[in-house]
C-alpha cells in the first residue's frame, strides 16, 4: 500500500489561473496543479534552491524535484505545442498566516 500524499504548503493561490496563446482556437490545454505552480514560483521567482522550496512547502526535498520536473515538462509542453495551461487541483494546503515569518517573503497575510 503506497505512502499517503503531504499536503504542500502554498502561500497564496495564483492571481490568474488560466493562460492562453492569441491564436489557440483549440480547446487542448495543459492543467499545472498549484503545488507545481508554487514550486516554479519559489525556485524560479523568488529564487529558492530545491531546499530552501521543500523547507517552505514542508516535503522532502527529492518531492520537490519530482513536482519541478512534471511543472517544467507541462510548461515546455504548452509552450512547443501552443496550447493553454490552466492552474488547478493538486495535494496542497494554504499558508495559515500564524507563521511569525513567511519563508518567501510573499504571503499575502504578512505583508497587509
Amino acid at each position: 500500500m503506497p505512502r499517503p500524499k503531504k499536503c504542500r504548503k502554498v502561500c497564496h493561490l495564483p492571481h490568474t489561473a488560466e493562460f492562453r496563446p492569441v491564436n489557440n482556437r483549440s480547446h487542448k490545454f495543459v492543467v499545472l496543479t498549484v503545488d507545481e505552480y508554487e514550486a516554479v514560483r519559489l525556485i524560479d521567482k523568488e529564487g529558492f534552491s530545491q531546499e530552501q522550496c521543500g523547507e517552505y512547502m514542508q516535503i522532502a526535498r527529492t518531492t520537490v524535484q519530482q513536482i519541478y520536473a512534471s511543472a517544467r515538462y507541462k510548461l515546455a509542453l504548452a509552450l512547443v505545442d501552443g496550447m493553454a495551461i490552466k492552474i488547478s487541483g493538486g495535494d496542497y494546503e494554504l499558508c495559515d498566516g500564524k507563521e511569525s515569518i513567511c519563508g518567501c517573503g510573499g504571503c499575502h497575510r504578512h505583508r497587509n
